[in-house]
């Protein structure tokens, strides 16, 4: 192999890293001239994708290419945030087709290609790296969401989602916030009411954390874990400790095979075996019979 075979070579295993892409930089940083360079655009094996980016000739032009060009056009300062963010973490309700960048307010290079937002308020713990993919953290992306002034529900897909991926939690959203709140940022009241009911991993659940709250009840544990002598039990929705008492709520008609419903009363037998009241709601129940199910929760709970 010749030393330039060779060279192409190594920028044919880089590019392949990089969905297709390789920088001007890049290029040259592996011996490559820019006269070679030119020669191979001319030639056909490279296309200009973005200044300074360059494609390898039949690389597909995909999603997750959109947003690595951007990320190799606006630098190592740069990362895919918003909508962008949100679904390379798998949230809720997340635009898939959304190419969204951050940089640091003042950054140059690249951004009359993409949509590009700029912040003063860009921590090492707001960056993580996604899939190969330079990213805001799951944390930092809902609270962008909130500064777009996305609607509460959309805002709320993306909280509940990231609790339930263990990508981020109430406290941890929290004293983020509370590092952002003097910036002047728009979204920190609305973050703030949001996160009043957040901890559990559906809007059903959300429901019932609101429904706790109006009634004046303790806040309950979420998703806790039982097992005993050694082996799991259950994992329940809601666990008010000090009482002894555990909240399930359902969607729909729940389980509704034999099997199902087999399971769901061995799994609450158990339970109540360590000593644990189970009481289960519904989604109508919480949704159109409120009353009910605080008087309910108020009676187990011992509250007048």
């Amino acid at each position: 192999m010749t030393p330039l075979a060779g060279v192409r070579a190594k920028l044919a295993d880089l590019a392949a890293e990089q969905d297709g892409l390789l920088t001007a930089a890049q290029i040259g940083a592996h011996g490559l001239s820019d006269r070679q360079r030119r020669r191979l655009v001319t030639a056909g094996a490279l296309r200009s994708a973005a200044p300074g980016v360059y494609a390898v000739a039949g690389c597909p032009v995909s999603h997750r290419y959109r947003l690595r060009l951007g990320l190799l056009s606006l630098g190592g300062a740069s990362a895919v945030a918003f909508e962008s963010a949100a679904a390379l973490h798998g949230l809720d309700r997340s635009d898939h087709t959304a190419v969204e960048f951050l940089v640091p307010r003042g950054h140059r290079g690249g951004r009359g290609h993409f949509k590009v937002h700029t912040s003063d308020h860009i921590g090492r713990i707001d960056i993580v790296t996604t899939d190969t993919l330079r990213c805001t953290s799951a944390t930092r992306t809902i609270l962008d969401l909130a500064l777009a002034k996305k609607r509460p529900t959309r805002i709320e897909a993306a909280i509940d989602s990231a609790v339930q991926l263990k990508l981020s939690s109430p406290i941890v959203l929290a004293r983020r916030l509370k590092d952002l709140r003097g910036s002047g940022r728009w979204g920190v009241r609305t973050i703030d009411r949001l996160l009043e009911d957040s901890g559990g991993h559906t809007p059903l659940e959300r429901k019932f954390l609101a429904l706790v709250r109006q009634a004046g009840l303790p806040p309950p544990r979420t998703q806790a874990a039982f097992q005993h002598n050694g082996r799991f039990i259950a994992r329940v929705d809601f666990l008010f400790e000090e009482q002894g008492v555990v909240g399930e709520v359902s969607g729909g008609r729940g389980h509704s095979t034999a099997a199902d419903r087999a399971k769901d009363a061995q799994r609450r037998n158990e339970l109540q075996d360590l000593g644990l009241n189970v009481y289960e709601f519904t989604w109508e129940q919480i949704t159109q019979r409120s009353c009910w199910v605080r008087e309910q929760l108020c009676a187990a709970l011992q509250f007048a």
